[in-house]
């Protein structure tokens, strides 16, 4: 018999549309949801079931980090392919643990280092290691002098952690296949640059139509999603002319690419993955930048024109997601939620519009079958139990301790994003207590207090 257990006196978020239920109840039966919706409308085949008091907190769908780094080490952006490997494995799996913690049960690669995100993804499959599901990517592909062309010719490293170099349409076609042979969900393209880039600007294509056009259909044809580094409207315009599947930055956007995304919005989806430019130009100067150097590097412009970008995008129906550069050493791993202030503050979103971004549509973005995303009869059990009102106050959720309870596939995990979470109290000294009952029981354990 399945574990089954019914939460009631909740306050829903179904992540449906925008409303939320006050004496809302959900039904989890194994892996999957039963029921969602008002208490007083439970079937009534779960009078038996096993119920949860949750004392009014607020249940919503687990989130999607959807611009994931999560084999990044919390380190400058010039530094990303010098930790050896072996360190950035054992981070990485703390990292995933955090993201989990964090109230993101699943994420999209956009660019690992060496081909740790693969085996994240099969150690958490296999339940190994905890962590959100993870659609992964390999190391990012670009043109020689391209954004993944980090070093200058006389000072290479011998590891090549993160980019791989192709230029031409075949050895691009290459790049992709060894990514599939390397156990690869998503390719990440360079098509233009970066701001602090001296030889790879936004807005300097990269890549021809002809390498694009090669290196996208050769993933599809792979079964593999293409997500690109787009910050100009006319790399924009080449990620969708020739199908990519996640388009990030998106930062200046012309009428036509504007257009292009609108006709492509049922296909595609958009990350801004603004906090990169907002904690670079509030932190420049601990990276050796003067706030005029900043500016003179066009980030105070690039913040504008994304804010401009996204407004515009929401007006044309385009899925815009949560999620960019975190794991940074300015963008740290466990902040993630931030990107929901920025879409309330910055963008112009509600909360509910914003929660909505990381939660229906992000779903949508990992799992294209509709599994994802939402609190209802069938979909994985994947939500969040939260101390406090994302709706009021939509910063409740960067405050770990507000997390009560993260539950990821019908298994339930608390305290994950505690700095250790494995350590013991004294009390666990004591004399052991009769063995809990298996199943629903499990949840009444993780939702007691600490």
């Amino acid at each position: 018999m399945s574990d089954q257990v019914l939460f009631t006196n909740a306050r829903l978020f179904t992540g449906v549309d925008e409303g939320v239920i006050d004496a809302g109840a959900v039904w989890v039966d194994g892996r999957y949801i039963r029921y969602a919706g008002l208490a007083a409308e439970t079937p009534s085949a779960a009078d038996g079931v096993r119920r949860v008091d949750l004392g009014g907190q607020f249940v919503m769908p687990g989130m999607t980090e959807s611009h994931a780094h999560i084999s990044y080490t919390n380190n400058g952006p010039g530094d990303l392919d010098k930790t050896p490997v072996e360190q950035a494995m054992v981070w990485s799996i703390d990292n995933a643990r955090l993201m989990l913690g964090s109230g993101f049960t699943s994420a999209i690669s956009f660019g690992s280092v060496h081909r740790i995100d693969v085996y994240l993804r099969d150690a958490i499959d296999k339940g190994v290691i905890v962590g959100p599901r993870l659609v992964a990517s390999g190391r990012d592909v670009g043109a020689t002098a391209s954004n993944a062309d980090l070093h200058p010719d006389h000072a290479r490293p011998q590891m090549e952690g993160l980019g791989m170099l192709a230029d031409g349409p075949w050895a691009v076609r290459k790049a992709v296949r060894t990514l599939r042979k390397n156990g690869a969900n998503v390719v990440k393209l360079f098509l233009d640059g970066e701001g602090l880039s001296n030889h790879a600007p936004p807005g300097e294509l990269t890549y021809t139509d002809e390498e694009v056009e090669a290196a996208i259909h050769e993933a599809h044809t792979r079964n593999m999603r293409v997500a690109t580094h787009s910050r100009s409207a006319a790399a924009v315009k080449q990620a969708v002319k020739f199908g990519a599947d996640f388009i990030g930055h998106a930062n200046y956007l012309d009428d036509e690419a504007v257009d292009m995304l609108r006709r492509a919005r049922d296909r595609l989806f958009v990350g801004p993955a603004i906090a990169w430019e907002i904690q670079f130009l509030a932190n420049c100067e601990s990276m050796g930048f003067t706030g005029e150097m900043a500016r003179n590097r066009g980030y105070e412009r690039e913040v504008e024109a994304t804010v401009d970008a996204v407004k515009r995008l929401r007006r044309a129906g385009v899925r815009v997601l949560i999620g960019g550069d975190y794991g940074l050493n300015i963008t740290p791993h466990g902040t993630y939620a931030r990107d929901l202030e920025y879409f309330v503050d910055l963008f112009g979103l509600s909360p509910a519009e914003a929660l909505l971004c990381a939660t229906r549509d992000g779903g949508a973005a990992v799992d294209p079958a509709g599994m994802l995303g939402t609190l209802e009869a069938g979909k994985y059990a994947d939500l969040v139990i939260v101390d406090g009102d994302p709706l009021a106050d939509v910063r409740v959720l960067q405050n770990h301790r507000r997390i009560t309870a993260v539950m990821k596939d019908g298994k339930f995990y608390r305290g994950l994003a505690r700095g250790n979470p494995y350590l013991a109290s004294p009390d666990d000294m004591a004399a052991p207590r009769p063995a809990a009952p298996a199943g629903p029981r499990l949840a009444e354990k993780v939702l007691a207090s600490d």
